[in-house]
């Protein structure tokens, strides 16, 4: 198996990817007579003609911006040129140094983690009706109207100015998501997409940790094998939509036709 594995993770990748979506999970394995905790390194991709597929997998020791640094000079080395969207959880550094890479890249901190960020500071009663405030902010229908919420925000949850915080910090990532269609918003707004892949992992590495990195690296690459077979019958939900609107947006217009072409 280690042959295919290698050639599958030397491949050449499309020269094109809409969004990319960036996540890490921790797993356990043996290092001599310790056992220690990895990183496992994902990148899901979404291809020009609505397919998904996973660009590759790495470990490290830790999350660190170095790491990401070298594998997106890594996947540039395997034919990427261009990628409009990359969606992420906030590592420090990591945006950064995928715009060293990729300079057009715009770099969308995920909601969902912001959400859980914020939701330390809430007691757990709470919890339904201050995501329910967040959720007018983040899913308004205009940037008008998310500013209105967002001021009606503030001054609802002031008792908890640490929840708040997070989002006044962050709070240029929201207004963002309305520079672009409802379409292209719902599907970079959250990394959701990359941390099924990760429960997906999950499921077959929970047992206990691997004698080796390599032991891991197979039995992962197996998992990815059915999801990639489970993926090629059928397209991204709406994409045609998501396209149209990449079409109408002044900016990616010409990198959109560059590589539909």
């Amino acid at each position: 198996m280690l042959p295919h594995l290698e050639e599958w993770h030397s491949r050449p990748l499309s020269p094109c990817y809409a969004f990319l979506f960036v996540d890490c999970m921790f797993t356990t394995v043996r290092n001599q007579y310790e056992t220690k905790k990895y990183a496992v390194y994902t990148i899901l991709g979404y291809t020009m003609d609505g397919k998904k597929e996973i660009l590759g997998i790495w470990l490290n020791e830790t999350e660190s911006k170095h790491k990401w640094m070298q594998i997106f000079d890594e996947i540039k080395s395997r034919g990427v040129e261009d990628v409009f969207f990359l969606s992420m959880d906030g590592v420090s550094g990591l945006e950064e140094g995928a715009r060293a890479i990729f300079p057009d890249l715009i770099v969308q901190r995920c909601m969902v983690h912001l959400i859980r960020n914020s939701i330390k500071y809430i007691p757990t009663k709470e919890y339904k009706a201050f995501t329910a405030s967040l959720k007018k902010v983040y899913g308004a229908p205009s940037l008008k109207a998310c500013h209105s919420a967002f001021d009606a925000f503030q001054k609802q949850w002031t008792s908890y100015p640490g929840a708040v915080d997070v989002w006044v910090r962050n709070f240029n990532h929201v207004e963002q998501l309305f520079d672009y269609g409802s379409a292209i918003r719902k599907v970079m707004y959250t990394t959701n997409a990359v941390e099924s892949i990760h429960s997906s992992f999950r499921k077959v590495t929970k047992k206990g940790a691997f004698p080796n990195e390599n032991a891991l690296f197979k039995v992962l690459y197996l998992r990815i094998q059915e999801l990639e077979k489970k993926w090629s019958v059928g397209f991204i939900q709406n994409w045609s939509m998501v396209i149209n609107q990449l079409l109408l947006h002044e900016n990616l217009k010409d990198r959109v036709l560059k590589y539909m072409e």
